[in-house]
């Protein structure tokens, strides 16, 4: 479970901004906060609510970038190109950091990164015992141009350490040399919607995404289809085939194949059947939102979706992040984050699962926990006060 995570110099975040999602002891027990291995209380659910341009996506994407470096930048990334991060455009010449901490099969651990565009300059990871210890530190040494590796317990050839790119993770590097531990570790748990460039928009190609994903999953494709019937979109059925489509128009012999879903409607008797292009947004969208959260829910891990209202009605909302809340839907204590223009979303959660986020004349960006708020009690109406200005991070028209 993700405890915590914080970035420094990265996008609008020029300062330190840290999102914690551990629960004190104090708060209400509710359906939203889970008891980790460790002992720890731990919220399963954290919106994000801002104005436009506020830095909402911003504050997601240390953990989509996070999941992607740890597990897959050996297998993505070619030699010599740049580690796809964005330091403040005011502060360009300094480096960006990002740090985490997460319970991983029952052991805590904290990994640390330092890198430009261009290199990776400090990296660590540490696991919890009495205290937080390393398990590797990897350095860049400027005047030798090379970089020097401690290691405690990881596993890897001394050797093969230091040859890492500089555009790697030193766990995605080690995955390849069969390392135990790095294996275990570089198993992606990070589902998003969300890249270094922003949000994936939701359309044709998403549904068609979606559409693969749910053709070569059985049982998350019955989770899906019991889902969407019992949300009042207007289906009675659902089926996805599997069909070939020219690549393009000037060779029409190359030919790529697609799994296209289709949408079943009743109407006065009979059965009709819509290509899933052709039905409404609102039904595109839950069906490539559901291919996020539902793998997700399955095995444990961590959601990260930006706008997850987006196409929806802002009932559905409520039915959406229940899966997260129930124990019968979310047996491993799945988390999701996300950013949100519905501020409804204040109806349905605590204090403590709300991030809000501001930025500044200077285009600096800053972020806080609602429940940081002094007087802010847990009996009054969040969505009253954020609408009537009490909190802030509204915008100025």
């Amino acid at each position: 479970m993700l405890h915590s995570y914080a970035a420094t110099n990265f996008q609008s975040f020029r300062d330190r901004v840290e999102v914690n999602l551990l629960i004190n002891e104090r708060a209400p027990r509710t359906d939203w906060v889970a008891t980790s291995v460790s002992g720890q209380r731990v919220s399963k659910v954290l919106g994000v609510i801002g104005a436009n341009a506020s830095g909402k996506t911003a504050l997601l994407k240390p953990l989509a970038f996070l999941g992607w470096f740890l597990s897959a930048s050996f297998q993505q990334t070619q030699p010599g190109a740049p580690i796809p991060v964005s330091p403040h455009f005011a502060n360009a010449a300094e480096p960006v950091e990002l740090e985490c901490t997460a319970e991983i099969e029952g052991e805590l651990w904290r990994y640390v990164l330092r890198c430009t565009p261009q290199r990776v300059l400090h990296e660590a990871l540490y696991r919890k015992h009495d205290r937080f210890r390393y398990v590797y530190i990897r350095d860049w040494d400027e005047a030798k141009a090379a970089y020097t590796v401690r290691q405690q317990d990881f596993g890897l050839d001394q050797s093969k350490s230091v040859e890492a790119r500089p555009n790697v993770s030193l766990i995605a590097w080690a995955a390849q040399y069969g390392v135990p531990l790095a294996l275990s570790l570089a198993t992606p748990i990070v589902s998003s919607n969300v890249n270094m460039v922003g949000r994936v928009q939701t359309g044709d190609l998403a549904v068609l995404q979606a559409g693969k994903s749910f053709y070569e999953n059985p049982s998350l494709r019955e989770q899906m289809e019991r889902l969407l019937y019992s949300w009042d979109l207007g289906l009675s059925g659902l089926s996805i085939r599997e069909s070939e489509v020219v690549q393009s128009v000037t060779d029409p012999d190359v030919k790529q194949k697609i799994w296209m879903p289709y949408g079943h409607h009743v109407s006065h008797g009979q059965d009709f059947e819509l290509p899933f292009f052709l039905e409404s947004n609102g039904t595109k969208s839950a069906f490539s939102l559901l291919s996020f959260l539902l793998p997700t829910l399955n095995k444990g891990g961590l959601a990260v979706i930006d706008e997850i209202e987006s196409d929806l009605h802002p009932h559905m909302l409520a039915a959406i992040l229940d899966l997260f809340a129930s124990q019968r839907t979310n047996p491993h204590n799945a988390q999701l984050v996300f950013t949100s223009h519905a501020i409804e979303v204040l109806n349905l959660l605590g204090k403590q699962q709300v991030m809000l986020v501001e930025k500044s004349p200077d285009c600096e960006s800053t972020a806080f926990r609602l429940d940081q708020i002094s007087g802010v009690r847990g009996d009054v109406s969040l969505y009253g006060k954020y609408m009537a200005g009490a909190f802030g991070a509204v915008p100025n028209l």
